[in-house]
């Protein structure tokens, strides 16, 4: 087992753990989650060995192998699949060993030729290149691509050799750190099956909460500079954690008032005799009284988008259209043909396909970025387009503030109210005026988020939009689109995103575009059967059972009306919202009332009679019908 005790870790002057404690089973499947900044990789270097704690102890098994991925790739020459075997190091120097025996030809000694190779059978050896295959197809590599050198993939690529090489590592310890980050749908599916049978400890960190809930059943949380270990998936620890964060704030204003109910006792009577001896026991008992820390969730992050200020319908049609690149003096690259394809207001459309299907490549032509390279295309008149590209964060001005590129939309707009705007997303104070180089690849993205908003679309184009952000801003970004009045094209491998803001699929595959009837589910088995072979056993059970005992629906009919129930739930929730937080400034002026009350009363001349009005008067002020009763 892995066991933290009183464990203190400071990275520069920053603590980030302060006797921190916590232990995990062998086997476990652990999701590590916490604040950005909040430490996570640090954890992870220091069960590395790149990191000692300061203090305390990190203990597991010396004779545990231990494999992570590697954040940088050289550019080698070696085949991907070469280099993907090579990450079962213990393999590879017994294929060293044997290739240095054999070269002695006659004089080598044969039993040892024996030994080596039976070493290699029990190392699974035999069948290492179709193992490292498997791992390259389900990450989406071709079986052309496995034979390039590794210097001819991108930095996205180069991170799923990685992958694919910590995977291909014997190990009882397993370090993945954002492994979905440069993965698509298809290529998370296939992962979260190949993790769900692994049978070492897992210890991942990820902003995927659709792939926690499915892969970990151990939540170890860093907060306030503890470990606090939560059992079930990311949706069991939010309930777990809402839970306490009740139970915490609950038992603090009881406290408080209790406390502020001594004090006044204490303030009113200590000056008097007669009532001296109850005041000191007063006295004592708020001495002895611990005063309870608050339970504080995350600081919560949201927008919404405004409304648009047009609704064409159709947004857009596609009729006979051919999407691709022109490549000049050369043959034009088509990758998708025969689209027929319209946009009507108020759809939501996810988009499914495996990797270099065309899924980008149909949102850059819906956008305007890519001219057809035949057939036509019309937009409504009225059309405003809010795109968000993979590389959007490549298109800001890394030596420009976040004031500079609002401005640049909108130059005739007051900057105070620019900065207003800025400070809903959090880009408050100077850092609206800071140039964005040092900013974090998450506040990128919700800058880029934030202009989109400015413009008031009425078509959403969003391409991978949740590469860069945290759980509390992916959820913000959920919550705002549920509630979006316009129409929206989505890309995303975030399945949380896809259910809760989409309400039809559409795939493209095999060089076309067409409609999907289907959920998410289907969507995995179509993979399965298409792209990545028979689909697991107990997936296939499971399927049957539910098909088996399930009434027949309307799978898209049930995604509309389930879209059209969030849509309704958010409405209801804005006024109810809004008369919280009006009662929240009531209930926080009545406080501030009953404190002055409060202060009155503990002073020993209001009690003359001279100021027997002034007391009447102070009394009445304290019971009126506006206080809480609770603050009687």
């Amino acid at each position: 087992m892995i066991r933290f005790q009183q464990v203190t870790l400071t990275r520069g002057v920053k603590p980030l753990l302060e006797g921190a404690d916590a232990t995990l089973n062998p086997a476990e499947k652990i999701g590590l989650i916490g604040a950005n900044g909040a430490g996570k990789s640090s954890l992870f270097a220091v069960l590395r060995g790149e990191l000692h704690a300061d203090l305390g102890e990190v203990d597991f098994p010396a004779k545990w192998r231990v494999a992570h991925v590697a954040q940088e790739t050289p550019a080698l020459e070696r085949a991907a699949l070469e280099y993907v075997i090579d990450g079962d190091a213990g393999l590879r120097k017994l294929e060293k060993q044997l290739a240095e025996v054999e070269a002695q030809g006659a004089e080598a000694d044969g039993s040892l030729i024996g030994e080596l190779h039976a070493a290699l059978a029990d190392a699974d050896a035999y069948t290492v290149r179709s193992r490292a295959e498997q791992l390259l197809i389900g990450l989406g590599f071709s079986l052309q691509q496995m034979g390039q050198p590794v210097e001819s993939f991108s930095g996205g690529w180069r991170m799923r050799l990685n992958l694919a090489q910590a995977l291909m590592c014997p190990s009882d310890l397993l370090l993945l750190d954002e492994p979905t980050n440069h993965l698509d749908l298809d290529a998370i599916i296939w992962l979260e099956d190949w993790l769900k049978r692994y049978t070492g400890t897992l210890l991942i960190i990820s902003h995927d909460r659709d792939f926690l809930d499915g892969v970990v059943n151990v939540i170890l949380h860093i907060d306030d500079k503890k470990l606090k270990r939560y059992a079930g998936n990311y949706s069991a620890f939010e309930r777990q954690r809402a839970a306490q964060i009740a139970l915490a704030q609950g038992m603090l204003e009881k406290q408080t008032r209790q406390r502020a109910h001594l004090q006044s006792f204490i303030d009113r009577f200590k000056a008097k005799a007669t009532k001296a001896k109850q005041a000191q026991s007063r006295i004592k008992a708020l001495a002895r009284m611990e005063e309870l820390a608050p339970l504080r969730a995350a600081a919560e992050f949201s927008f919404e988008f405004r409304e648009p200020l047009s609704a064409p319908n159709p947004l857009l049609v596609m009729e006979d259209v051919e999407a691709g690149y022109r490549s000049g003096g050369r043959a034009d690259k088509t990758i998708l043909s025969h689209i027929n394809f319209s946009l009507q207001a108020g759809q939501r459309i996810g988009l499914l396909g495996v990797n270099g299907a065309g899924k980008s490549t149909l949102i850059k032509t819906v956008a305007g970025e890519i001219a057809p390279l035949a057939g036509t295309s019309h937009t409504g008149k009225g059309l405003v387009i809010g795109y968000f590209a993979q590389h959007q964060l490549e298109m800001l001005r890394h030596d420009e503030s976040p004031l500079w590129h609002l401005a640049r939309l909108s130059p005739d707009t007051r900057e105070q109210e620019l900065r207003n705007f800025l400070g809903s997303f959090n880009f408050a104070g100077e850092m609206a005026t800071t140039k964005i180089a040092p900013f974090s690849g998450g506040e990128k993205a919700r800058l880029a988020l934030a202009l989109i908003v400015w413009q008031r679309p009425n078509l959403l184009l969003l391409d991978e939009p949740t590469n860069h952000l945290d759980l509390e801003t992916r959820e913000a970004l959920t919550d705002a689109l549920a509630q979006f009045d316009g129409t929206l094209l989505l890309v995303s491998h975030d399945r949380h995103l896809l259910r809760a803001t989409t309400d039809q699929f559409m795939i493209v595959a095999d060089g076309g575009l067409q409609p999907f009837d289907g959920d998410l589910d289907d969507y995995r088995d179509w993979l399965y059967k298409t792209k990545l072979g028979v689909k697991p056993q107990e997936t296939l059970s499971r399927k049957s059972e539910e098909q088996a005992s399930a009434p027949t629906v309307d799978r898209r009919e049930q995604r509309k009306a389930e879209a059209e129930q969030r849509q309704r739930l958010s409405a209801l929730r804005k006024p109810i919202e809004s008369r919280i937080k009006r009662l929240e400034e009531q209930m926080a002026k009545h406080q501030s009332a009953r404190s002055v009350i409060d202060a009155r009363l503990a002073e020993a001349d209001i009690y003359d009679a001279s100021n027997k009005e002034e007391l009447k008067s102070c009394c009445r002020i304290f019971r009126a019908a506006a206080i809480p009763k609770d603050w009687r």
